[in-house]
């Protein structure tokens, strides 16, 4: 057995942030689990009485020494657990009691808390032996308090602004939208544009014309911020690294990399390929560093410009002016603006219907050959903390701008099926709410796939 660690961190979970504790090894999380899913499994008395237990370990009031066990206390004291706490009671309020559990083995599971303001899950492993201490516990986050498929998509729909949705089963055919709400309305969809550079990296490696090792050498052209912003001209990387860093954290500096080295119209010609509507905003298809230039600087006279123009006159700003404008006022920006800039016109546009499309031929594509590294390349960030009893295999791609929230799946039943699911939240007056963004996702998938486990 792996030797079980400790680890007080902090995570990004595809957006927000949440302070995580956990003293679990992956493979004692897994070892126990049903290899048919684990909606069956019944949580052993010890679990249960743990879980009930929980509440007052996070009310700051329960006994720690008595509740852990002794090796998750050397890795976790007390003083070190007790900002957590506090943590979680500044963003939800105080715990208030036990909302449900969902097990995947009878000593280990996800616990469900609702706080004052939130319901929060937790990942929870009992010892099997006496005095089935608790030997390890991981702060999934918020979950949606809503309980039914009616009510999340009530909830989405009285979002500000606008949203689209949709969950999709995948065969052979087009993807069947079991769930949707103005899925065919098209929206600024932010980093998640980079599923269409991906695409094309997959089509030319599935044709032979290139390899996933193949070299790109970096020619010092301006770039985004990212892992290769700062790298000399002459650096080589492949472009498996390229295409990882792009979609596992969004590095901007990797996807303008690979969209100037696949080249613009080769990604555009993909849009008709993937099934995406056509859509006159998509094309010239902007590189990152393109699309903070003309929203951003000149005080947005650069975008003004740009969009009296069109498509050709487009193609040639971006290859003269926007090109040629000098980047130093976005660093001294230190990240972006906080109210939304021209979200409805310089972005890229996608309805939550063809995202969904994109992720099925991916899927279609990453079978066998060398379009199996897609799918290492597309699960490294799962995004969602979903549970694996559910859905054995998460791909992921999301994106975010003030005003923009994105979120796009592809799912593995874990009785073997597939899925897909997308949503998007767009107000070009004011930023949107991420984390009830993930809440309200998480919680349409677990609801909207036909064998869900319980919420």
């Amino acid at each position: 057995m792996q030797k079980k660690r400790a680890v007080l961190r902090r995570v990004a979970r595809g957006v927000g942030l949440l302070l995580c504790i956990i003293a679990l090894s992956p493979s004692e999380g897994h070892s126990q689990s049903s290899p048919s899913g684990a909606a069956s499994v019944v949580a052993s008395p010890a679990f249960e009485a743990r879980a009930r237990e929980l509440i007052g370990i996070l009310r700051g009031t329960g006994d720690y020494a008595s509740f852990f066990s002794a090796e998750f206390q050397t890795s976790v004291p007390k003083e070190q657990f007790a900002p957590v706490n506090a943590q979680l009671a500044a963003a939800f309020g105080p715990p208030v009691a036990l909302d449900g559990m969902v097990m995947q083995a009878p000593y280990a599971g996800t616990v469900r808390v609702r706080y004052e303001r939130a319901v929060v899950a937790f990942r929870m492993v009992v010892d099997a032996s006496e005095p089935h201490r608790t030997s390890g516990l991981l702060v999934l986050g918020r979950r949606a308090p809503e309980q039914t498929l009616d009510e999340v998509t009530s909830a989405l729909d009285g979002l500000h602004g606008i949203t689209s949705y949709a969950f999709a089963k995948l065969g052979t055919g087009t993807p069947t939208l079991t769930v949707q709400g103005n899925a065919d309305t098209a929206l600024a969809v932010g980093s998640a544009f980079k599923l269409v550079i991906l695409a094309e990296l997959v089509r030319v490696t599935n044709a032979g014309v290139r390899a996933w090792g193949d070299l790109v050498t970096l020619d010092g052209r301006p770039l985004p911020a990212g892992a290769y912003t700062a790298r000399p001209a002459g650096t080589k990387v492949t472009l498996r690294e390229l295409a990882t860093q792009m979609i596992s954290i969004s590095d901007n500096s990797a996807t303008d990399i690979l969209l100037a080295d696949l080249g613009r119209e080769r990604v555009e010609a993909m849009l008709p390929v993937l099934g995406v509507r056509a859509d006159v905003r998509n094309t010239p298809f902007l590189s990152t560093l393109e699309a903070f230039k003309l929203k951003w600087l000149q005080n947005g006279a650069l975008g003004d410009r740009y969009l009296r123009l069109d498509s050709k006159g487009r193609r040639a700003m971006l290859a003269g002016d926007v090109r040629d404008a000098d980047i130093a006022p976005l660093i001294a920006m230190r990240g972006l603006p906080t109210t939304p800039s021209r979200i409805d016109s310089i972005e890229w546009f996608f309805t939550t219907a063809d995202l969904i499309k994109v992720m099925d031929w991916l899927r279609r594509n990453s079978e066998g050959g060398a379009g199996a590294e897609v799918r290492a390349v597309l699960s490294r960030n799962p995004g969602l903390q979903l549970e694996r009893a559910q859905f054995a295999w998460t791909g992921f791609k999301g994106g975010s701008e003030p005003g923009v929230m994105n979120l796009t799946l592809l799912l593995r039943g874990a009785t073997g099926d597939w899925y897909a699911a997308a949503a998007t939240w767009n107000d070009t007056m004011r930023a949107v709410d991420d984390g009830r963004f993930v809440e309200l996702m998480t919680a349409l998938i677990t609801l909207a796939e036909p064998k869900r486990i319980n919420p």
